[in-house]
Parts: C-alpha cells; sequence; structure tokens
C-alpha cells in the first residue's frame, strides 16, 4: 500500500484552502502567525522575500504536528517595475494601485516550503506568472475597491474574485496566481518518491 500523508496548510488564505479542496486534498489549516512584516524579510528581492516566509511558516507550524505530515507553507507578493506590493491593507492603497496597475503588467510569485515530515525532506520552490492588466475606468476601480476583496491579498487582486474581468491575460500557472501552485505542489510530491494519491482523495469510478 502507498504511502499516505496528512496535509496540513500554514495558511490562512482561504484561496489556498480552496485549490487543495478543488482536487482532492483534505487539508488542516494551522495558521503560523509569522511576522510577514519584518523589516529583514521586506530588504529581501521579491523572489526571495516569499520563499524565507514560505520557509519560516512552513517550520513554525512543523513544530506543533507528528511525523506523517506534509506540511505546505506559501506566502505571495507581486512584483510591479521591481517592486513587492503586498496587500493594500487600505482603500486608498487599493485604489492608487489599481490605478497604477491598469493596461500594465507584473509578475506573481508564489514561494513554496513543502516538508514531508516522514522522511524529514524539505523542498522549496517558486512559481512566477506574468499578469497583464485590462485598462480600468475610474468608476470600475471604485467599485472594484468598495468590494474589499482588494484589500487582502497580494498585489490587490485575485484571479478568482471580482477582479478577474480585469485581468486581460497571463502567463504561467493559474493556481500559481491564486496563492498555491497545483502544478508544483505535484512535481514535488513525486520527487519525494510519492504518487499523488498519497495527499489526493481523488478517485475514478471504472
Amino acid at each position: 500500500m502507498a504511502d499516505i500523508r496528512s496535509v496540513v496548510l500554514a495558511s490562512a488564505s482561504p484561496s489556498r484552502k480552496k485549490l487543495l479542496d478543488s482536487c482532492g486534498i483534505s487539508a488542516d489549516v494551522i495558521v503560523s502567525n509569522v511576522n510577514e512584516d519584518d523589516p529583514k524579510l521586506a530588504s529581501l528581492a521579491p523572489r526571495e522575500m516569499v520563499i524565507a516566509l514560505a520557509i519560516l511558516k512552513a517550520h513554525t507550524v512543523k513544530k506543533s504536528v507528528g511525523n506523517e505530515h506534509l506540511i505546505i507553507g506559501c506566502d505571495s507578493t507581486f512584483e510591479f517595475n521591481g517592486k513587492s506590493l503586498g496587500k493594500p491593507l487600505t482603500e486608498e492603497v487599493a485604489t492608487a494601485r489599481c490605478k497604477e496597475l491598469r493596461g500594465n503588467f507584473g509578475y506573481l510569485h508564489t514561494g513554496h516550503s513543502i516538508i514531508d515530515t516522514k522522511q524529514e525532506i524539505e523542498i522549496t520552490d517558486l512559481s512566477t506568472s506574468k499578469v497583464f492588466f485590462a485598462e480600468m475606468t475610474d468608476a470600475e476601480i471604485a467599485n472594484y475597491v468598495a468590494t474589499g476583496e482588494p484589500l487582502n491579498v497580494a498585489g490587490g487582486f485575485t484571479l478568482d474574485g471580482y477582479s478577474a474581468p480585469f485581468i486581460s491575460r497571463i502567463e504561467g500557472d493559474p493556481s500559481g496566481i491564486i496563492g498555491l501552485s497545483l502544478p508544483l505542489l505535484r512535481r514535488v510530491v513525486n520527487s519525494l518518491g510519492l504518487p499523488w494519491s498519497a495527499i489526493s482523495r481523488t478517485a475514478v469510478s471504472p
């Protein structure tokens, strides 16, 4: 019988949990509560920062689980003109950001740290996608910001929410943009010597 792992998601993100649910992965959520605003992290390049935070989240949660688990730590940021754009947090910042991004493009980076506690193996990897934005009108921006959605998502937008109509195209992995790359996760699971069925409970009828 193949090895089975209980999946632990070291993230409070509903979008990441929904992604796992969508492909048959029932994950327990344990929020790491790490300080994402640590100045030492803010000084890193966007790609480095999301990897560092993913590692920190996964290792923090590892202290509270057993040895039959696969821990998934993730962090995302949006890079625009070389700078990291995290969560806007306020309507004013979200509005200014939408106006800056309309008609432009940037890069959504999601860092992953995946720990197999049984084998004591950790694998880190990065998913990066290029995101192009439509020319949003001021009225569209005001209506979008009023939904509250952009305040707490990296870059102030999400591919699976109200902002979807304003993302004209992408180059890369859609699930990575949402916050957890499912193709990357599968590659990592396989590289650990495990089949996808070790974490996914999907079943195909004969």
